[in-house]
């Protein structure tokens, strides 16, 4: 079975457009999920989190909306979700998903490793 892959993509983000650049010369057409045109539920980035090795890696905190969430160091995935949701503009990107996983494509070429490396069971919390 073929592996969908999902790329968390803003067109304006130099990283996003190396991302998709790298996976159409591996032969890969990602679905684009352009968060900051339809903002994600707290469900879904939820989800996203899920997949992720190290949830926290999603946030941006170096924007100027972050310290305003008032994050716990600890946030749970739940936490993360909910804030992000409120502010999707503070949701790392690159994040390529791909079945159960998902990276933060920081560099753009980690986009490479996830389509390389074949899946190892269910993500780490």
């Amino acid at each position: 079975m073929a592996t969908d892959y999902t790329l968390w993509f803003n067109p304006r983000c130099s990283k996003c457009r190396r991302a998709l650049e790298l996976l159409q010369e591996a032969g890969i057409e990602p679905r684009l999920r352009r968060y900051l045109e339809l903002p994600p539920s707290a469900a879904e980035l939820e989800a996203l989190l899920a997949k992720l090795p190290q949830p926290r890696a999603a946030v941006r905190t170096g924007e100027p909306e972050y310290p305003a969430l008032k994050l716990p160091e600890g946030a749970s995935r739940a936490e993360l979700a909910k804030a992000l949701s409120g502010q999707p503009r503070l949701l790392e990107r690159p994040i390529l998903e791909a079945g159960d996983r998902a990276v933060v494509a920081r560099p753009p070429e980690l986009v490479l490793e996830l389509v390389a490396s074949p899946a190892k069971g269910a993500p780490r919390a």
